[in-house]
């Protein structure tokens, strides 16, 4: 079945999508958080990350074969993913075998190859193979879990990420994870002001659900290190994305000089190649790529098997927050828990903030994808018209 279209166009759905009934207890953490970033340096950008972000919008993707089959992916970055796809990639794959996914990745991987796959060129490439495998699936009128090889388990263990915490503990979760506040450029104070929140979380959290703590590219290795061995008591299941991603000898050091500390990354990493580089060296402990910014689904696969030989356990960035995610954690073997972004408010059900119309959501800590062909999106093509920024 030949590929008869790909197109790309910008939408309005987010993370933390949705329009809530339910009236909010609160106002989501989120709001006005302070969330340690790279560019917690300077003064003016310190306090919000909305301040120096993009804004662009999301991207959507429709690949559609030559029966009329068709399959919907996402990504980010609006219009500079938008042009790589409908300018460059699409022409060049269109008439090429729609359930041929590993070919199409390759061509992909190739096509993109002047300007490299990492960053944008991997956001494009990862909407149009979530769509291409949403076809397959919506073709072979099976769910995309079941073609990556079926439930590796009967629920996904979730854990929940965000500074809400008494209301993820009231929604089941086991596991929780802060978004770091201050970064190196606050010195000691940022590692005071940073134990005082996860002292204050332990606290209400107790011994036995699970901490860990995102630093978001916000640190250095000596303030990473420094910090690391200040929570030591409050024991962290690990940290997170505690340097920028290109710093590939600083995550050595950071291995090295906290032999003891589980370090998680891989947000930011956007090619295989990087991922086989640190499974080989061991530099972290935990993979943390995501699905719709790394390559794919297609990619995701590649990165689980390379880890799996390597014995690091991978965790993809926000899983749970999309059927795509959702999928692929169901069915690979190494990926024990999916993480749950919780950007909506306290109080507001989590079946009223989703994504997708009717997509399944955590309960009591633990989801079962949809079973429905493809990944399950249950939308039409009106449907989608309405999420057109």
């Amino acid at each position: 079945m030949k590929i008869r279209s790909i197109h790309a166009f910008a939408i309005k759905s987010d993370l933390a999508g949705g329009k809530a009934i339910t009236p909010a207890r609160r106002a989501p953490w989120g709001n006005d958080a302070e969330v340690a970033g790279p560019m917690s340096r300077y003064p003016r950008y310190k306090r919000l990350r909305a301040a120096w972000r993009p804004k662009w919008p999301s991207v959507g993707c429709l690949v559609t074969a030559e029966d009329g089959s068709w399959g919907f992916g996402i990504s980010r970055y609006g219009a500079p993913v938008i042009s790589i796809i409908n300018d460059h990639i699409a022409p060049l794959l269109v008439d090429e075998n729609a359930m041929a996914t590993e070919k199409l990745w390759d061509m992909m991987l190739r096509i993109v190859s002047p300007y490299g796959m990492q960053g944008l060129g991997a956001y494009a490439m990862s909407a149009i193979d979530l769509a291409l495998w949403d076809l397959k699936g919506k073709v072979l009128k099976t769910p995309v879990y079941e073609l990556v090889g079926g439930p590796a388990r009967d629920a996904q263990t979730c854990y929940a990420t965000g500074n809400d915490t008494d209301w993820q503990l009231e929604l089941g979760f086991k596991a929780v994870k802060l978004a770091c506040p201050h970064g190196t450029a606050e010195g000691l104070e940022a590692i005071d002001r940073n134990e005082e929140l996860v002292a204050k979380t332990r606290a209400l959290i107790g011994p036995k659900v699970e901490l860990m703590l995102d630093c978001w590219m916000a640190f250095d290795v000596e303030s990473a290190v420094r910090l690391a061995e200040r929570l030591r008591p409050y024991r962290l299941k690990w940290i997170e994305d505690c340097l920028m991603p290109e710093e590939i000898d600083g995550w050595a050091q950071l291995r090295a000089r906290l032999p003891w500390q589980t370090i998680a990354t891989g947000e930011h990493w956007y090619s295989v190649p990087l991922f086989q580089h640190a499974a080989s060296r061991h530099f972290v402990d935990i993979f943390q790529p995501d699905i719709a910014w790394v390559g794919g689904l297609t990619a995701l696969i590649k990165i689980c098997h390379l880890a799996e030989a390597a014995g690091i356990a991978v965790m993809p960035h926000a899983a749970m927050n999309t059927p795509y995610g959702q999928h692929a954690c169901f069915a690979m073997p190494n990926i024990p828990w999916g993480e749950f972004f919780l950007g909506s408010a306290p109080g507001v059900p989590l079946e009223e903030v989703t994504l997708f119309p009717g997509q399944p959501v955590p309960r009591d800590g633990r989801l079962v994808p949809s079973d429905a062909p493809g990944f399950g999106l249950n939308v039409t093509k009106d449907w989608l018209e309405t999420i057109r920024a």
